[in-house]
């Protein structure tokens, strides 16, 4: 009976070793910080991915949640992690306070926050050039994005730190300065932004300080998001055409213009059908969005059982990257 147990006890000890073997040497791992400026305080944390090694520069997401949401639910709806342990890329994650908003929302409707070096996009700036100092960054390589408020938050970034980040991508957000009061937030969530997208473009390019540059831009919005209304899909692409058409030669002249290139169609096997349009300028893919069939207020192809999630839409965090690939700063 004892022999028998023992080599029980022997065999699981060998398959235990053989799935350890087979497993990943290490994994990426959480940092979790406190950080401010004269404009406020935030918590955020940094996912570093498996392969990070002190010396070697590499790519950075700065990602910003939504509504009633933080930095664990953010990441595991996204899964950003699990692609940047792939793909070898850190993660940003700020965290709103609850003082500065009961809802957790980043504040984009107002002004303070709606330009360079002020209020909040200071404070996200500042946390940024922090993990800049304490983790091998590629300068050139820096990516924002986010969701709801925080993907009118990624346009306000985009916009007015063009100098910093290489691309955006907006999810189910707003286009730069799409309102400025709380009256004007709540009808652009319901019936789009009353203001124009190629005023608000020039707007954003003089925010980021007249810069001869492109600013690629993707997005993805739900066809029946109740929550933003998809039109500010529309309205964000149109606006960052014509930052773009700015940032080209200086002058509005339709150097990049706000007409599709191409339209294609697809489809999520048993999910939803999705639409991309894509703008190309010069040969340069300038911007595309993602108008995601059926889906309402939720991150495109997130997993299941949670909220602002549809496994059902492409994989807005697989794609987003790819599109983030293709630039440098």
């Amino acid at each position: 009976m004892l022999y028998q147990k023992l080599r029980q006890f022997f065999h699981i000890v060998l398959i235990a070793a053989g799935l350890l073997a087979a497993a990943p040497a290490s994994a990426g791992h959480w940092e979790f910080n406190l950080h401010g400026n004269l404009w406020g305080v935030r918590e955020y944390q940094t996912w570093l991915p498996t392969h990070y090694v002190p010396g070697t520069a590499l790519p950075v997401v700065l990602m910003l949640h939504g509504c009633v949401s933080e930095p664990n639910s953010m990441a595991a709806v996204s899964r950003f992690n699990e692609l940047a342990d792939r793909e070898n890329f850190i993660v940003v994650y700020p965290r709103q306070n609850v003082t500065s908003n009961p809802m957790r929302c980043w504040n984009f409707m107002l002004l303070s926050n709606q330009e360079r070096d002020s209020g909040e996009p200071a404070i996200l700036m500042s946390i940024l050039n922090k993990v800049k100092r304490d983790y091998s960054v590629d300068a050139s390589r820096v990516y924002v994005t986010g969701i709801s408020s925080g993907g009118a938050m990624a346009s306000i970034m985009a916009a007015c730190y063009s100098d910093v980040f290489a691309a955006v991508m907006v999810h189910s957000g707003g286009m730069y300065k799409g309102a400025i009061g709380l009256v004007t937030a709540a009808d652009s969530l319901l019936f789009g932004s009353s203001f124009d997208p190629k005023a608000r473009g020039k707007d954003a390019w003089r925010c980021g300080g007249s810069p001869r540059h492109l600013m690629p831009v993707m997005v993805f919005h739900g066809s029946d998001d109740i929550v933003v209304n998809p039109i500010n899909g529309d309205q964000t692409i149109e606006q960052f055409l014509q930052t773009s058409d700015y940032g080209d030669d200086g002058r509005d002249n339709d150097s990049v213009m706000y007409r599709a290139s191409r339209i294609e169609r697809g489809n999520v096997p048993y999910g939803h059908s999705y639409t991309i349009h894509t703008y190309i300028s010069k040969g340069t893919v300038v911007a595309q969005k993602y108008t995601v069939a059926g889906m309402s207020h939720a991150w495109s192809g997130g997993p299941t059982l949670w909220p602002f999630s549809d496994e059902h839409g492409p994989d807005a965090t697989l794609i987003s990257w790819n599109f983030f690939k293709n630039y440098r700063r």
